[in-house]
């Protein structure tokens, strides 16, 4: 499932014409899941929003790095993200391939350097986009204190797949609009953040607060437009 446009908040080039004019790129993230063992569902959504993360500030993604070029023209157009699965074999080609695995407590995601709309690795291409429908088999607690979190909409019914797209363009967001001195901190804890589902009587007041929010295209499950994710992290209070 994909997202790819910012928010009217967003850093991001102001102009969506130049944006759309701009070579398009697409980062990929595959999930695992396994037939006997599919990740819990807050914890594929966190694991992606995490990988997002990691990408974005690895040495390779700056400066001269080998994935630099990519990462600059990714976000210089939209900042696409496919999230696509794999199990088996299908994962090992998966991890084959030049990229970065984040696990969390059940799921693992690996995030590869941005790549042309086009231009898809053969063994990336062929993973499926479907059937990433997972489930929380146990009540989700409530985000610990400090923690920054990602807000979804109550509101909205979406995919796994696309609520990790999602989740990843939310914390992408908060990161472009950190100081320097709070994006270190937060690689240097380890990326901590949550998921979560904002109560209905919340939710005005988060989409009206001037935190990063993200705005769907509306190319798959939801109507174009819509405020998906409001991210929330301390150093933006």
């Amino acid at each position: 499932m994909s997202t790819d446009t910012p928010s009217a908040d967003s850093p991001f080039r102001p102009d969506p014409d130049a944006r759309d004019r701009a070579p398009q790129f697409v980062l990929p993230l595959v999930v695992r899941i396994e037939r006997a063992a599919p990740p819990a569902r807050t914890d594929a959504l966190e694991t992606a929003a995490r990988a997002v993360l990691v990408m974005l500030s690895d040495e390779r993604s700056a400066g001269e790095g080998e994935w630099a070029r990519a990462v600059r023209d990714w976000q210089d157009g939209r900042i696409r993200k496919v999230v696509r699965r794999a199990r088996g074999a299908e994962w090992r080609r998966a991890e084959a391939l030049p990229g970065i695995t984040v696990t969390g407590k059940s799921a693992e995601v690996r995030v590869f350097p941005p790549v042309p709309l086009d231009g898809w690795p053969k063994d990336l291409a062929r993973l499926q986009v479907s059937g990433t429908d997972l489930d929380d088999p146990d009540p989700v607690p409530p985000a610990d204190p400090g923690t920054p979190v990602l807000w979804f909409n109550p509101g909205l019914d979406m995919s796994a797949g696309k609520a990790m797209a999602q989740a990843g363009h939310g914390a992408q967001l908060a990161w472009l609009a950190l100081t320097p001195g709070a994006r270190a901190g937060w690689r240097a804890a380890g990326f901590p953040l949550a998921v979560r589902t904002a109560a209905p009587s919340r939710w005005p007041a988060l989409t009206a607060g001037g935190l990063p929010t993200v705005r769907d295209a509306g190319f798959t499950e939801i109507a174009p437009g819509s405020c998906t994710v409001v991210a929330e992290h301390p150093a933006l209070r």
